[in-house]
C-alpha cells in the first residue's frame, strides 16, 4: 500500500492555487465505459440474431406446432421421437462421416499442398487452381458433381470408354458410396483455401529454427514431424475447428446432389432438421434436432478448443 500511494504521488507539488492532478486511473475508467458503449450494438445485434431465434428453436422443441396457430406444449415428447425415428441415427451416422471426412481429406489435401508449394517461386499460382473452386457456391459444386457422378454421367462415361472397371457402380444412389462421393466434392471446393491458410502459416514460421535443424541433420519427414508441424499448430487450431462446424452443418451440396435420398440414406442431421421443419412442417420435431445439432456442434468446439489450448500451454 505505501509503495502504491508513493508512485501515485507527483514528485513536484502543485503551485498554490493551481488545480490538483486527476486521479491516475480516471482516463482508464473513461476509455473502458467508452468501449463498452462501442460494443454495446454489436452485442444487441447478435442477441436479437442468434441468442433469441435459439431460445424461439428450444422453445418449439417442447411444443406440437405446424406453422399455423399457437404452439402446444408436449414436453419431452418430440425428443423421444426424434430417438424413436430410425432414419435419425443414419443421419447420426451420415453426419460423423462428414467430420471425419472433413478432417481427413480436405484438412489433409490442403496441408499437403501447402508444404509442396511452400519455398517454391511463385507458390501462390500452383495454390490458385486449387482455390478457385472456393468462390463457387455449395448449390454450383453440387450441380457440377451430379453431372459428373449421376447414373451414366462423365465419370462412368469415362471409366467405361478407357476400359476401367466401376461403371457399374450407383455413385449417388447406393450408402454410404454416395455420402462418400460428396465429400469428395466438398474437398474439391474447401481444400484450396485450407492451402492457402497453412500457406499463410508456413510463412510465418521463422527461418532459424528450421536452418538449425537442417544444420543438425534433419530433413523430409523428420524437419516436418519434429519442427513444421508443432509451429504450425495455433493455425491447425483454426482450420481444424472450422473443418469441425463445417461439416457438421453441411447442407447445400448434399441438397443439391441427393436431397439426402434415395430415401434418407445420405441424410445429415442439417438436412434432417430441414425436411422435418419445412417439409413435413413438424416444427417441433425440426427444432429438437435442431437444438440437438447446435450442442454437438457447440460440445465438439468446447473441447478441441481446451485440448488444443491446454496442449499450447504445455508446450
Amino acid at each position: 500500500m505505501t509503495s502504491r500511494t508513493s508512485l501515485a504521488t507527483p514528485t513536484t507539488p502543485p503551485a498554490a492555487g493551481a488545480p490538483g492532478p486527476a486521479p491516475a486511473n480516471k482516463p482508464r475508467d473513461t476509455y473502458r465505459w467508452a468501449s463498452r458503449s462501442f460494443a454495446l450494438p454489436a452485442l444487441a445485434i447478435v442477441a436479437v440474431l442468434l441468442y433469441l431465434p435459439f431460445l424461439w428453436t428450444t422453445y418449439l422443441s417442447f411444443t406440437e406446432f405446424n406453422g399455423l396457430g399457437d404452439p402446444e406444449w408436449v414436453g419431452l415428447e418430440k425428443y423421444r421421437e426424434m430417438f424413436a425415428d430410425a432414419g435419425f441415427f443414419t443421419s447420426v451416422r451420415n453426419t460423423l462421416l462428414w467430420v471425419v471426412g472433413t478432417l481427413v481429406l480436405p484438412v489433409g489435401l490442403g496441408l499437403f499442398i501447402a508444404v509442396l508449394a511452400h519455398d517454391i517461386k511463385g507458390s501462390f499460382w500452383y495454390r490458385l487452381p486449387f482455390l478457385l473452386p472456393y468462390a463457387i457456391s455449395g448449390v454450383a459444386v453440387g450441380v457440377i458433381w451430379t453431372f459428373i457422378l449421376q447414373t451414366g454421367g462423365a465419370l462412368s462415361e469415362a471409366l467405361a470408354f478407357l476400359h476401367l472397371p466401376g461403371t457399374e457402380l450407383r455413385w449417388l444412389l447406393d450408402a454410404p458410396l454416395n455420402t462418400l462421393v460428396m465429400i469428395v466434392a466438398a474437398t474439391w471446393q474447401g481444400a484450396g483455401v485450407n492451402a492457402l491458410l497453412f500457406g499463410i502459416g508456413l510463412q510465418s514460421i521463422p527461418k532459424e529454427p528450421i536452418e538449425a535443424a537442417r544444420l543438425d541433420g534433419a530433413s523430409g519427414w523428420t524437419l516436418f514431424r519434429t519442427m513444421t508441424w508443432p509451429m504450425l499448430a495455433p493455425l491447425t487450431t483454426v482450420v481444424v475447428g472450422l473443418a469441425i462446424v463445417g461439416s457438421l452443418k453441411t447442407f447445400d451440396i448434399i441438397w443439391a446432389m441427393t436431397k439426402g435420398g434415395p430415401g434418407r440414406s445420405s441424410e445429415t442431421l442439417a438436412l434432417t432438421m430441414y425436411k422435418e421443419t419445412f417439409v413435413n412442417n413438424d416444427y417441433g420435431l425440426g427444432a429438437a434436432v435442431a437444438v440437438l445439432l447446435t450442442v454437438v456442434t457447440v460440445a465438439a468446439s468446447v473441447l478441441y478448443l481446451r485440448r488444443q489450448l491446454s496442449d499450447s500451454k504445455e508446450l
